[in-house]
């Protein structure tokens, strides 16, 4: 029987942290008001704030689909539209739910290099749906960092933010993996979002060692009139909401997100250096967050689930995405690249 390696499937794939696991124990020893009127979630609230060197609206929900989903219909009306990149998550992986949540509305597809918004294509769009026949845009989204383990600068983040409100759109972030952009970056988290020009930050949890939960930050308050209701209509306003915002408290308090951030951010790095020597195979994109793409043919493809790893090919026909994450041991990275080594060098 062959025993089963999904480290580099995923980084939902790892177990919950301590720091977020022994909150969620400290949250469990009591009884506690619900639908988020306890302490737990009012100073989680508070260090968000803390964090982000500003007075903002903090939402908990359940998913990275939900926050990205009502956040959107938040800022789209159904004749209004989403400008985003051909890959990102919202357009790949959200079954339909930002159509579906605002009623309608249309994701506008831009090309760009290594999953990022090519701003010029972004103008020329633009150009293009500018009339009373056409799904009228109203948002610009970006996902930090990107579906290819990219990380958008700060200088490029405001480029595409001088053209949001060049044209009076909002601006969107999906940060499932907003800590391990801030990791990668060594910036303030208020430099690449309110400061930079965006809106509504969907900031990842279950990815940097939560076992569920995401938060939706509006920078600009004015826009979250009513969210609440829009949270609850869509199953997202939970009962126990200690135990998301423990969660939280748990990684803000003493960094951990960082910590956590970092130390998968270094292994993705070790994993790409690792399989380039002894592998003598090359990482397709840049690795500046804890993603590592690569190819690699069927034979090698097979032989590695053949000794049980699991990963995804992401992109055809031989493109392959892996993973690192806050639990990702040396001794992963170590017998994954043995393995590589020892079934692609084995012609």
């Amino acid at each position: 029987m062959i025993l089963e390696r999904h480290e580099f499937s995923s980084d939902n794939v790892a177990p919950i942290c301590q720091e977020a696991l022994a909150a969620l124990q400290e949250a469990n020893a009591r009884y506690a008001a619900s639908y988020g009127e306890d302490r737990w979630t009012a100073r989680a609230c508070d260090r968000v704030q803390e964090i982000f060197e500003t007075d903002c609206d903090v939402y908990f929900v359940f998913t990275g689909t939900a926050a990205n989903a009502l956040a959107l219909a938040q800022l789209c009306k159904s004749f209004q539209s989403v400008i985003c990149h051909q890959n990102s998550h919202i357009q790949t992986d959200e079954c339909g739910a930002p159509e579906f949540f605002t009623g309608g509305s249309k994701l506008l597809l831009v090309g760009g290099a290594d999953g990022k918004l090519e701003v010029g294509q972004v103008k020329e769009l633009l150009a293009r749906h500018n009339e009373l026949h056409s799904h009228k845009p109203e948002v610009i989204s970006i996902s930090q960092a990107t579906e290819f383990g990219t990380v958008y600068r700060n200088d490029e983040i405001a480029t595409i933010a001088h053209l949001a409100r060049e044209h009076q759109l909002f601006f969107h972030m999906d940060g499932a993996r907003f800590a391990n952009a801030i990791a990668s970056l060594n910036c303030a988290p208020k430099a690449i979002t309110w400061e930079a020009g965006i809106d509504v930050l969907c900031f990842g949890g279950t990815k940097n060692g939560a076992a569920a939960g995401e938060l939706v930050i509006f920078f600009n308050k004015e826009i979250s009139r009513k969210f609440d209701y829009r949270t609850k209509q869509a199953g997202q306003l939970g009962s126990k909401m200690r135990f998301l915002a423990a969660q939280w408290l748990g990684l803000l308090t003493g960094d951990a997100w960082l910590r956590n951030a970092q130390h998968a951010n270094d292994a993705a790095r070790r994993l790409a250096d690792g399989l380039r020597k002894e592998a003598e195979i090359e990482r397709v994109f840049p690795v500046e967050a804890n993603a590592v793409f690569v190819p690699m043919d069927e034979r090698v493809a097979s032989g590695l689930y053949a000794r049980g790893w699991r990963f995804y090919k992401f992109i055809g026909p031989n493109v392959y995405r892996l993973m690192c994450s806050w639990a990702t041991t040396e001794k992963d990275i170590s017998d994954f690249v043995a393995d590589v080594a020892s079934i692609s060098l084995n012609k």
